[in-house]
């Protein structure tokens, strides 16, 4: 890796391609590295690192669609965006889902939101709340 960064996240995908663009969009990240089987995502803040699910393993695993969140998952994600709504617009045209407006909450100086990714796994957005 190129890029050492404070906070990050491996998220296995079955749709390397689509689940990185789903990331670096939704949270305006850039591609720091790429190979055949993984992309790595960096910002000032934290790094996400797409990694490709081995074919022998994707190959027992379906996803519906949409995808049914994982909530069953020990693991919540959280990430920083300058702004709920706009990526509640990107992830909508990603394959994603950030929850809507009425579902946001408010505590220590930000407003959150959870969603999920094109596979379902699932994750929060915060903004600077005010």
């Amino acid at each position: 890796m190129t890029n050492l960064a404070d906070a990050g996240v491996v998220i296995f995908a079955l749709d390397l391609p689509r689940v990185a663009r789903f990331y670096q969009e939704v949270l305006g990240l850039a591609v720091v590295e790429q190979g055949p089987s993984h992309v790595v995502l960096g910002g000032p803040r934290c790094q996400v690192i797409v990694h490709a699910i081995p074919a022998e393993i994707a190959a027992t695993i379906t996803l519906s669609s949409p995808p049914q969140r994982r909530e069953e998952s020990a693991l919540k994600p959280f990430f920083p965006v300058a702004s709920l709504a706009a990526a509640r617009a990107s992830a909508d045209g990603l394959g994603g889902l950030v929850d809507p407006p009425e579902r946001e909450w408010t505590a220590g100086g930000l407003r959150a939101c959870d969603g999920h990714d094109p596979e379902g796994n699932v994750l929060q957005l915060r903004e600077p709340a005010g």
